[in-house]
């Protein structure tokens, strides 16, 4: 089979090292193509191109959550098409590599490898859906391109804690839990809305919800872990459906302090909940408005302020190597 294997070399924990020891362990048994990537997006061209040609059957990512997103788009450029398209393999390379442990791998590059290397053997694989965010038409975003995500997406201050962490570390600090755990709290002591929400959840042929200070849009449980602790906003969420809404309509600190001991002793079957907590589970349309421009993110990378986005929950979108 021929594969290409794509290169995070600024993934926080991809070396030289493991980049060779994967190559050499794939080239086995693989006629192998390998390209690092040089700048961002470029993760998504790479695999853009692997779609296009036509020979390519494999595409390993070596990174983390946002190297991992850029291929998923890359592959999926032209649309869904679990048979035409080149499969999906991860290796883990990042902090938090969500994506990849939801799916079932170790959270260890060599392991990862290993288990890569038997599933290619066995020939094992699946299908899973992800979520498709795009600009609402008749709005300021509604020339917005449509961006395919993983695991997640986040509007407003879930969001805006993303973007801290970026803006630490272009100023070379290491993403690390601690420092995640610095930025909720200025977050949350800068957070205009906390108290009174802006957004509004739109879906077809039902009420609005109104008021919401936040959501978190789930393809996968869990959400997000800290260290080697998951956390589950939303317990239902699966690769096999559609999308799963978490939103809040109040963060004062009495809630917000509730809401994060949810997190941090939810499980599989038991998530955050009363009465200033909003559940959704496998939502295939909706939009979310604001009165008030808020931080967007997708599968942890900021995309910058919107208004509006709609959100679709493809199933059966891609086919992935476990």
């Amino acid at each position: 089979m021929r594969a290409l294997l794509v290169v995070n070399p600024s993934a926080t924990t991809t070396s030289a090292r493991t980049c060779d020891v994967l190559m050499h362990a794939l080239a086995s048994d693989l006629k192998l193509e390998v390209a690092t990537t040089e700048y961002r997006g470029h993760a998504r061209d790479l695999a853009r191109r692997a779609a296009e040609d036509g020979t390519t059957g494999l595409v390993v990512a070596l990174g983390g959550d946002g190297t991992v997103n850029e291929v998923v788009n890359g592959l999926l450029h032209g649309g869904p098409d679990p048979e035409g398209l080149p499969r999906l393999a991860v290796v883990p390379g990042g902090s938090t590599n969500v994506f990849a442990r939801a799916l079932g791998l170790p959270n260890d590059v060599v392991e990862a490898t290993g288990a890569l290397l038997d599933a290619l053997r066995d020939g094992t694989e699946r299908t899973v859906g992800l979520g498709l965010a795009a600009g609402t038409p008749g709005t300021a975003d509604e020339g917005v391109p449509s961006r395919w995500f993983t695991f997640c997406a986040g509007f407003g201050f879930d969001a805006g804690v993303v973007g801290r962490v970026e803006q630490q570390r272009e100023r070379g600090k290491r993403s690390t839990h601690a420092l995640y755990v610095r930025q909720v709290m200025r977050q949350f002591l800068g957070e205009p809305n906390r108290r009174h929400g802006t957004i509004t959840l739109e879906r077809p042929g039902e009420e609005p919800l109104e008021n919401l200070v936040m959501s978190i849009i789930c393809n996968t449980a869990p959400w997000s872990y800290l260290g080697n602790r998951p956390l589950y906003a939303s317990p239902q969420a699966s690769f096999d459906t559609a999308l799963d809404v978490l939103g809040f309509t109040k963060l004062s600190t009495a809630a917000a302090g509730r809401h994060i001991a949810q997190l941090m002793t939810s499980t599989p079957e038991r998530g955050p909940r009363g009465k200033h907590a909003v559940s959704l589970h496998d939502q295939t349309a909706f939009t979310l408005h604001s009165q008030v421009p808020l931080p967007f993110q997708m599968d942890g990378d900021h995309l910058g302020l919107r208004t509006s986005v709609t959100f679709t929950g493809v199933r059966r979108a891609l086919r992935v190597i476990v």
